[in-house]
């Protein structure tokens, strides 16, 4: 921060750090171990593109890369648009740690690029041990995390994601705030 922006009150928007995301790696044992919630081998990072022939280099760059790779991980990767014109980057690999990778990866890309402000956000698809679906959301811009628990069409289970919350309050650093919790309706993993 500048003399002048401390003089006016201004304060620099520092960034989340990057080790956030990868929290989940360390986490996961716990869900895993403790609670019968395993991964459901999917992952996707959802970002709103702009119509420029860079913001697609590097999309597509990224896309080549992660299938380049994949040979090696067993990581796939498909693409989809949602209804609201966001693009879901899916990652499919069985571990966790791979899909961490990859989904930090493209978010690097897309940061250094210059358009890390078009990210939303990184989802994370679970499933516990009655096999219902539940899913760790990761906003970017936030550097937080909060679980996000479908029980039917636009409904939530919010006694589940409290327990979830108290289950990785100490190994993630979970979203303070419960209105930030938004639900991500009709996810495609």
């Amino acid at each position: 921060m500048g003399f002048l922006d401390g003089l006016l009150g201004r304060k620099k928007m520092v960034g989340p750090a990057p080790d956030r995301l990868f929290a989940l790696t360390t986490a996961y044992v716990t869900l895993e171990t403790g609670h019968q919630i395993t991964t459901a081998g999917k992952a996707a990072i959802v970002f709103q593109p702009i119509d420029n022939a860079d913001f697609d280099q590097i999309a597509q760059e990224m896309e080549a890369l992660v299938r380049g790779t994949g040979e090696e991980t067993g990581t796939s990767l498909t693409t989809t648009e949602d209804s609201f014109d966001y693009r879901w980057m899916v990652f499919s690999d069985p571990d966790v740690e791979d899909l961490v990778v990859g989904i930090n990866a493209v978010n690097d890309a897309l940061q250094v690029g210059g358009y890390g402000d078009r990210v939303l956000c990184a989802v994370f698809a679970f499933v516990d041990g009655r096999g219902r679906p539940l899913y760790l959301i990761y906003n970017v811009k936030r550097g937080a995390w909060y679980p996000f628990v479908p029980a039917g069409q636009n409904q939530r289970d919010s006694q589940r994601e409290m327990q979830i919350k108290a289950i990785l309050g100490t190994e993630l650093p979970v979203e303070p705030e419960l209105e930030r919790w938004f639900p991500l309706w009709g996810i495609p993993i």
